[in-house]
């Protein structure tokens, strides 16, 4: 199995069941002692509504630039963080529904990924303003398939309003198939 060429990677992280603040806050911890993983940034961390099912809780979002010490694959990595998300009682019960705490991989240094599991990067995170805004504060000069976080999120119908972040959810598609 290949291994990264970056020992960096970028996750997002979200939460809208209990306390979506302090669930965040303890997914981070645990990424931060899971062995050979180190937290390096957070973002700041947003409100945010929901995308996919509209008729539940807003969310808390932010990205994580995490220091990869061990020789993680994109699987193993993947593995970690289905198993921290299973720890703090993660159901997967409903697509994009709510959860307690959802950990994605977004970016694992330069590398592309594509299995029945894990696509790297992750293939929708350029329609998300959830993930572009707080991206940007880590890593605003990253390219992510030829463009910034920026050019993505100049693309895209999202407000940001303070530390909450607002996406029209029915033109998505329509403006990233332009």
């Amino acid at each position: 199995m290949p291994k990264p060429s970056a020992s960096q990677a970028y996750l997002s992280l979200g939460s809208n069941i209990g306390d979506p603040v302090a669930n965040v806050k303890q997914a981070i911890k645990a990424l931060d002692s899971a062995p050979g993983l180190e937290v390096d940034a957070v973002s700041p961390i947003f409100r945010t509504e929901p995308q996919g099912v509209r008729d539940q809780d807003w969310f808390a979002n932010c990205v994580v630039r995490l220091n990869v010490r061990a020789s993680y694959s994109p699987e193993e990595l993947l593995g970690v963080l289905a198993g921290i998300e299973t720890q703090m009682g993660r159901v997967r019960a409903k697509r994009w529904g709510p959860r307690v705490i959802d950990i994605d991989i977004l970016l694992y240094g330069d590398m592309q990924w594509n299995s029945p599991t894990l696509q790297i990067p992750h293939p929708r995170m350029t329609e998300r303003a959830f993930v572009l805004v707080p991206l940007m504060h880590l890593a605003p000069d990253i390219r992510i398939r030829d463009f910034y976080p920026s050019q993505w999120l100049s693309r895209l119908p999202y407000r940001l309003e303070g530390d909450r972040i607002l996406q029209a959810t029915n033109v998505i598609s329509e403006v990233n198939n332009a």
